[in-house]
Parts: C-alpha cells; structure tokens; sequence
C-alpha cells in the first residue's frame, strides 16, 4: 500500500491477514504500491490479485448490489456509488441493470484523481499524468480495463466532487451521525448537494463503503473543508516594524467574529515592513472582500495565498 495510507487500514489489514501476510508500505500512490508489487510478483513467482481489475473481484462487488435488491422494498430510483479504480461500481452497476434497470446509476469519484469520468468522456482508457492522493481509497490514474468496458454501458453518469467538500462530509456525518466514515466512502453523500434539485422526492440508495478513517487526519480535514467554503484564507501581509503594529491589525482589520488562526512572522526585510503569513476563519464567505479592503487601506495587504497552490503549501 502507498506510504500515506491511514494507519487504521494497515493494523486492520495486518489483523485480518494474520501470519499469513505482511503489509509493505512505498510510494505515494495507489500506483506506486501496485508498481511494486509487480516487481515482487515477478522476482518471486508469486500470483498477482489485482485489488479491482479482475473478474472474480467484480463479482464479489456485485454482491453488494445483490443486498440492495433484495433488501429494498420499492423500486430504488437513483443508486449513487464511488468510482476508485471501479471494481465496485462495475459489479454493482452490472446487477442493477439486469435486476433493476429503470434505477439511475451515479458514479461518484474524486475530482483531483478523475480517472473514470475522463477515460469515459474520451471513450478509452486513459491514465491521468497527475492526481491528488489524500482520498486513498479511490485515487488512480488509470481505472481497470474490464471495470471501464463494464461502466461506460452501466454508469449512466459520473460526476466528480471536490475533496473539501468530501472532508466537510466526514465531519457532519461524525457530528451529527455518529458515523466514522473514510474519504472514499464519503464521495458518495458528498454528491447529494449537487443532485439536490434532481432527486428531490426519489428513492436514492447511497453505498458508503469504508470506514477507514485515522483520527490523526481531522485537523487536516477541517482545514480542507474550512477553505472549501470559503471560510478559510491565507494571506501574505506587510507589517510595519513598529511596536503596536499588530494591536492596530486586529483592531482596524479584524472583523468581530473573525479570527486568526495561523500567524507566523518571518524575518525582517527591511528598516520599514516585515512580512507574516497569516490564516484568518470567516463566520460568512461575504466577509472576505471587506476585510481585504480593510487590509488595503491601511497598507496591510501583500498577497493572497489560497488561490495559488503552490506558493499555498510551500508557506503554510
């Protein structure tokens, strides 16, 4: 598995497998572990059981749309699934059309690792030169070959949802549910804002599918959700090198429900200014163009950092 895999899926795999596996933990991707473990296949003559392009494993997957069948009582109109590498969404999509055929299939997969909706829209498959990993469980830059042949006919569509708002998701479902629920499982509740209009009225069956979920990751999925909704933004700010300039920030700046929550002051530059990199939540999106102009009228303002990546996470 890639080295960012949450520790809560190694110990449970190392459980599950017993003496009888070890767990080997390298690159940063879904395809890098996979690269690896090609090489240790063939150095030891060992057999290779692809985690999703395979036919025994889609069969198993279908399963899960067997469950669904026979444990709904009315016809279930829409059936919104995740889209990984898509095992699951190939075997559960292959059920409903032949037991279900009027239900409308929703493939839902991460925006940042768009492998399924990009390789559909081109009608080949197509490996993604870049993709963003933090949703583990469902990011690969190339999706099966049987899995694609199977969802271009079943999918009636694949939609992508932003990582913020999968994060978002985790943490309603956490606080409201009682639910622990990994990024990858999540992608499938996240899509309900975005059908909200469609489905109103509908019968709507959403497979949330793990539960993998580290807690040392929910600072992290609060930042995302946080900037996701405009409630949380970075900027580069010239201070002056005077005593109670940082009084006269929060005073004339600030708004009254807003709060700084990263503050870190660099070297000075000059006899005159001194930059910070500073992280300040909103209470409401509308209150970021006052306090930018605020910040601009009294010289405060240098740059602002959530609208470029880069430069983003290499200072904060």
């Amino acid at each position: 598995m890639p080295l960012p895999t949450p520790q809560q899926k190694v110990q449970q795999v190392k459980m599950f497998g017993g003496s009888y596996g070890t767990v080997v933990l390298t690159g940063d991707t879904f395809n890098d572990a996979y690269a690896a473990a090609m090489v240790e296949n063939e150095q030891f003559g060992k057999t290779f059981i692809h985690p999703f392009d395979d036919d025994f494993v889609i069969e198993g997957q279908a399963t899960v749309g067997l469950e669904i069948v026979e444990q709904t009582t009315s016809p279930v109109d829409y059936l919104i699934l995740p889209v990984g590498g898509g095992g699951s969404a190939a075997g559960v999509s292959t059920v409903f059309k032949k037991l279900s055929p009027q239900t409308k299939v929703i493939g839902i997969e991460l925006l940042g690792a768009p492998s399924m909706g990009t390789s559909i829209a081109l009608k080949t498959n197509t490996t993604l030169k870049t993709i963003d990993s933090f949703v583990d469980g469902a990011s690969v830059k190339r999706v099966g070959d049987r899995n694609f042949e199977i969802c271009k006919m079943y999918l009636d569509q694949v939609m992508a949802v932003p990582e913020g708002a999968i994060c978002q998701t985790i943490l309603d479902l956490y606080n409201t549910q009682a639910i622990i629920v990994e990024p990858a499982g999540a992608m499938s509740i996240t899509a309900l804002g975005l059908l909200r209009e469609e489905i109103v009225g509908k019968r709507v069956v959403c497979i949330v599918s793990g539960s993998n979920n580290d807690i040392t990751r929910t600072p992290e999925m609060k930042e995302r959700a946080l900037l996701h909704a405009n409630l949380k933004h970075y900027f580069i700010l010239k201070f002056p090198q005077r005593a109670g300039a940082l009084r006269e920030f929060v005073v004339a700046i600030l708004g009254v429900t807003d709060d700084i929550t990263h503050f870190q002051y660099t070297k000075k530059t000059n006899r005159e200014n001194g930059a910070a990199v500073v992280g300040i939540e909103l209470k409401s999106p509308e209150d970021l163009a006052p306090l930018i102009a605020k910040m601009k009228l009294h010289k405060f303002y240098g740059d602002y950092l959530n609208d470029k990546p880069y430069l983003f996470q290499f200072l904060v």
